[in-house]
């Protein structure tokens, strides 16, 4: 299975989501490869916000190897699942898909639609996380399924 994570500017919350279901998959053995690219294209190239990556190394996942991608529709036909942080990044990737089918790939991460960014705020680094963390959890259990 691919999956591919997106948020603004690939650099705080598509890395974590990224790392952490891909440190997730590969305990599991389920040979599932993780992704993670970004709506903007300002930091193509760049690893991680450091605070992500400390945040992630606090929790045991590694994510400094990652750089940042620019989301272009040919990673429609590269992912099963797309999950997307909010609703602004799920408007900019559906506007980029060249049929449903590709359409029907992109989910919001979150059922309330809003993983918030922490870039602005530092205080919100370590609930983001928590919060990619137990999604991730449950991704796990239900994708494995199908």
């Amino acid at each position: 299975m691919k999956i591919l994570m997106v948020c603004l500017g690939n650099i705080c919350r598509s890395p974590l989501a990224h790392g952490i279901l891909q440190d997730l998959s590969d305990k599991k053995q389920l040979g599932w490869e993780v992704d993670s690219a970004g709506t903007g294209d300002w930091h193509i190239g760049h690893a991680p916000d450091p605070r992500s990556i400390a945040v992630a190394k606090k929790y045991g996942v590694a994510i400094g190897q990652q750089r940042a991608q620019f989301f272009t529709p040919a990673l429609f036909d590269q992912y099963d699942y797309i999950f997307v942080m909010d609703h602004t990044n799920y408007k900019d990737v559906v506007a980029q898909a060249l049929s449903e089918a590709q359409k029907a790939k992109v989910s919001l991460f979150l059922a309330d639609g809003i993983v918030p960014d922490p870039y602005f705020d530092e205080s919100l680094f370590e609930p983001v996380f928590k919060m990619v963390a137990k999604r991730c959890e449950e991704l796990i259990e239900t994708l494995a399924k199908s």
